[in-house]
């Protein structure tokens, strides 16, 4: 364990912290890298002049010293422990992201869950704002589906280490409106387990999606498509 001198007397430049991440926040966070990220977004977006204040993702990867932060045996491995505390940050309503087009093509901007970073997310949703000022190219909102950590953590229940890699490996193999299809078609059912959810994809996969919820389907049609192994869960 690496030792600490102590803090030095004398006026030194400080980061304020709402009294609400300390009694609402805090008590939640359970995943050491998605405090640091959320501790360090307080103190870079300080570092920041201007009403609209953001963070990119290149800013959060730039600093070495939150990488190092992160820890692990390897850069790799802070850069992916690093990753996850942002997507966890985002799917616990801390940060908000929106995805945004622009001349240098997709950023990716992250703002406090605050009432100023509410406000500039509605204002670039209606074209009100742009990220640069000196950038004479508008800026498209991109048409964006539900992070796949915040269908989870909303609709399943707590993120793990291992179900976070398994929703990032969901993510490359199936389209995002069949894992959005297939969490809903699990709520219809009352079976908010994960398992539950990849055996619907891999049959889908297999056998080919019906449209699971693109139409008025019956409850009965919904229930057709339930994997055969969990019979002894929903009564057909």
């Amino acid at each position: 364990m690496q030792g600490f001198a102590g803090f030095p007397d004398g006026m030194r430049r400080a980061t304020p912290i709402p009294n609400l991440f300390f009694s609402d926040l805090l008590p939640t966070i359970d995943n050491m890298a998605e405090l640091k990220v959320t501790l360090y977004a307080f103190w870079a977006l300080g570092q920041r002049e201007g009403t609209v204040r953001y963070l990119r993702l290149t800013d959060f990867m730039n600093d070495p010293v939150l990488l190092k932060a992160m820890g692990g045996p390897s850069i790799q491995s802070g850069v992916d422990a690093l990753l996850d505390g942002v997507e966890r940050a985002v799917a616990r309503g801390t940060f908000l992201k929106v995805d945004v087009e622009g001349v240098d093509g997709q950023m990716e901007l992250y703002f406090l869950n605050t009432e100023k970073g509410r406000a500039a997310v509605e204002g670039i949703s209606r074209g009100e704002w742009r990220p640069s000022p000196d950038d004479e190219q508008p800026i498209t909102l991109l048409i964006e589906r539900p992070n796949i950590f915040v269908l989870y953590e909303q609709n399943i229940g707590a993120l793990t280490p291992m179900i976070a890699e398994e929703l990032r490996e969901a993510e490359k193999t199936y389209p995002p409106r069949w894992i959005e299809e297939a969490i809903k078609l699990a709520i219809t059912n009352n079976v908010r387990r994960w398992r539950y959810v990849q055996s619907i994809l891999e049959r889908w996969r297999v056998e080919g999606r019906k449209d699971a919820l693109g139409q008025r389907d019956t409850q009965r049609n919904l229930q057709r498509q339930i994997p055969s192994e969990y019979d002894d869960i929903i009564q057909r």
